[in-house]
């Protein structure tokens, strides 16, 4: 518990350095309390951000779209923006990577859209952009919500792109 209460912590201050911070708890779907280091500035990519990290640990589950059913990659995706920032965006990978502005690999931003090739398609994998390299997804049958690091081999040489949703972005 205070291994997340720190990962958290260290992510808010090196997304987020110049905001005051207070603690939040929670319990997320499988019934763990989760304590955040929330900041008090309501910023909606911090939202996103914070509700990604606090469905770490829920199963994957193909076509899934809640805490309770587990989570495919785009029905993680679709659920956080709905609840955090309050976007109802297309329900498959393909269809998200249709919205919102293209962005460069240099130039992400905490809370923008990443793709991945992972089926032979472009755009068959979607995760969210947590900062210093790393995002947040549901990857694959017999896994959790988790974050990784995009610049291990695997990611690296199946990142399509990604987008920008404007409502999101960190200004």
């Amino acid at each position: 518990m205070k291994h997340l209460i720190l990962s958290l912590g260290f992510i808010a201050h090196i997304l987020f350095p110049s905001f005051a911070i207070a603690n939040v708890s929670t319990q997320n779907a499988a019934g763990i309390t989760i304590t955040f280091l929330n900041t008090v500035e309501n910023n909606t990519a911090q939202e996103v951000l914070l509700s990604a990290m606090s469905l770490k640990g829920i199963k994957y589950k193909y076509g899934g779209s809640s805490p309770e059913t587990g989570f495919d990659c785009s029905g993680f995706v679709h659920y956080v923006y709905s609840k955090a920032a309050n976007l109802k965006l297309p329900r498959t990978s393909r269809g998200i990577s249709r919205i919102g502005q293209s962005v460069n690999k240099n130039e992400l931003t905490a809370g923008d859209l990443v793709f991945f090739n992972t089926t032979r398609r472009a755009f068959s994998h979607v995760g969210i952009y947590i900062g210093n390299g790393k995002f947040i997804h549901a990857p694959r049958t017999g896994s959790v919500v988790r974050v990784e690091s995009m610049h291990t081999s695997y990611w690296k040489k199946r990142f399509n792109g990604a987008k920008r949703l404007d409502e999101v972005a960190i200004n």
